[in-house]
């Protein structure tokens, strides 16, 4: 399964709602990602940027993309990134693949 992670921020709206009703949302994260056959690895707060992480295991991307989709049609996020991670294994693969790549500069 692949892994991914994801920065997200939640709108004022959604801060207010928990202040007024403090919630775990590892619970909930949890499952939505089981819904699709993944695990949730972990979860965080942050200052900054992103008001949250997220790291998640889903079958493939599609599974992914739905549970990306269905937290995001929710309206409790100001913004949603997530990220594919590849594994050393997975670089190393690519590294031996991008041999054969003819890339050409543009211009050149």
């Amino acid at each position: 399964m692949a892994m991914y992670l994801t920065r997200f921020s939640y709108t004022p709206e959604t801060w207010a709602r928990l202040i007024e009703n403090p919630e775990d949302r590892r619970i909930a994260a949890r499952s939505y990602i089981e819904s699709v056959g993944g695990r949730l690895h972990g979860f965080w707060y942050a200052f900054g940027e992103h008001d949250g992480w997220n790291l998640w295991e889903a079958p493939d991307n599609v599974s992914m993309a739905a549970v990306v989709l269905a937290i995001g049609a929710g309206g409790a996020l100001r913004s949603s990134e997530t990220t594919v991670l590849l594994g050393v294994e997975d670089l190393m693969e690519a590294l031996g693949k991008a041999k054969a790549v003819r890339y050409r500069p543009p211009g050149t």
